[in-house]
């Protein structure tokens, strides 16, 4: 597997997915990330064992192995002088400082800029936030749910009009695991800046500015025209203006997706592929202006054509029709795809418990078409006294260290 990473040094001290994933990412291509964590208590996601009513267990938690697959945890309390004194060395050796703890707790625990670049004046120090490291906010805390979907503006724009209230998120660490590949992304950026110039920067990525990258196109049509869409009531049927582009219910209660976006020289196509011919030679359709001003009508008959089949039908009689389609499928449906396995989307890593392989998800980035090749995430502390060794430290030490509660 190419690692395009390899001979980069990552020191993490962070917790939960947002940030763990920039180094989960990393570490996918090739970082030696060493993942600082509290030596009693490790991650504090480490004890979250219910994700979305199902219980998870310790050994194969998924919700930690997501971010942290690849990684070496060191256990070091960053409260205690003599923790501290551990993370400056180890940071003297890194290329990345990668943390999203608070302002006020990277001042107490003298892991902030100024501490770390007074150790390593060359290193890339990356923050991750709730809201960004600039203005009154900067020292509140948040998760994705209230950041990236909530205060956003996703969560609005997500619920129809109609509803009496605005829809949960719905899947966790969604807006972390984006965020994450963007800090990934700029840290990449970084050590390519330092490589030519030689200057070390500093970076920031929030939740919120996550969110609002991922919005942008309809924010800056907001800001422009003070106009902003939102989502509609679930329907079998097109848009107003395109009939082409909506999503479309079987017989058997399963959804078709058509985004058609520019029907032109597609419109008989794609009525002769939903079995109504007839349909192109309706003079209400026979452009797209036409289709436009009687999209009501195409609706229609568009609606009752996939009304008269089951799913599987249209997932394979579709599959020669010219214009862009989709069945609309579940998270789970995604693992037996045949596209998503053909790329490598799922890797297997082996479980801390000694059974059947964890599967993961692959970061969206694949490099010369090679699988993923990683480990499965560290247990805490699980690489303390390897990588402290590494580092030439006397055993002596790393006991004496140990009895103070200063490594576990």
């Amino acid at each position: 597997m190419t690692k395009v990473m390899q001979g980069v040094r990552v020191l993490e001290v962070a917790q939960f997915t947002f940030v763990p994933a920039a180094g989960g990412i990393l570490a996918d291509w090739g970082a030696d990330v060493i993942k600082v964590e509290h030596p009693v208590r490790g991650d504090t996601q480490r004890g979250f064992l219910n994700m979305g009513g199902v219980t998870l267990d310790p050994l194969r938690h998924t919700l930690v192995e997501h971010p942290n697959r690849g990684k070496r945890s060191v256990g070091i309390d960053v409260s205690t002088p003599e923790g501290q004194q551990v993370l400056y060395e180890l940071a003297k050796t890194a290329d990345v400082f990668l943390t999203n703890y608070l302002p006020q707790v990277r001042q107490k625990n003298k892991f902030d800029v100024e501490h770390i670049r007074a150790i390593n004046p060359d290193i890339i120090y990356a923050r991750g936030s709730a809201l960004g490291d600039k203005g009154p906010e900067r020292e509140v805390g948040g998760f994705d749910g209230t950041c990236f979907w909530a205060r956003s503006g996703i969560a609005h724009a997500m619920t129809p009009e109609e509803m009496p209230g605005p829809l949960g998120q719905g899947i966790p660490a969604f807006g972390d695991s984006i965020g994450g590949m963007f800090i990934a992304g700029g840290i990449s950026s970084a050590l390519y800046h330092r490589e030519k110039t030689g200057e070390a920067v500093e970076l920031d990525v929030s939740l919120l500015s996550t969110a609002w990258w991922a919005s942008g196109a309809v924010i800056a049509q907001g800001m422009e025209t003070g106009i902003l869409t939102r989502n509609a009531m679930p329907h079998s049927g097109g848009g107003a203006k395109n009939p082409f582009m909506g999503n479309y219910w079987t017989s058997d209660g399963g959804t078709i997706n058509l985004c058609i976006v520019s029907p032109t020289g597609l419109i008989r196509d794609t009525f002769e592929h939903i079995g109504r011919p007839d349909a192109a030679d309706d003079p209400r359709f026979k452009d797209v202006p036409s289709l436009i001003e009687n999209a009501a009508a195409a609706s229609g008959i568009l609606a009752g054509a996939f009304a008269a089949q089951p799913f599987a039908y249209w997932r394979q009689h579709l599959k020669t029709m010219r214009g862009q389609w989709a069945p609309v499928q579940s998270l789970i449906d995604l693992t037996t795809d045949e596209q998503a396995v053909a790329n490598d989307m799922i890797i297997e890593v082996e479980g801390a418990d000694g059974g059947a392989p964890l599967r993961l998800v692959r970061g969206p980035v694949q490099f010369n078409h090679e699988p993923l090749v990683t480990t499965r995430a560290p247990q805490a502390s699980e690489h303390t006294e390897l990588v402290l060794m590494e580092l030439g430290m006397e055993w002596d030490r790393i006991e004496a260290l140990k009895n103070a509660g200063a490594i576990a």
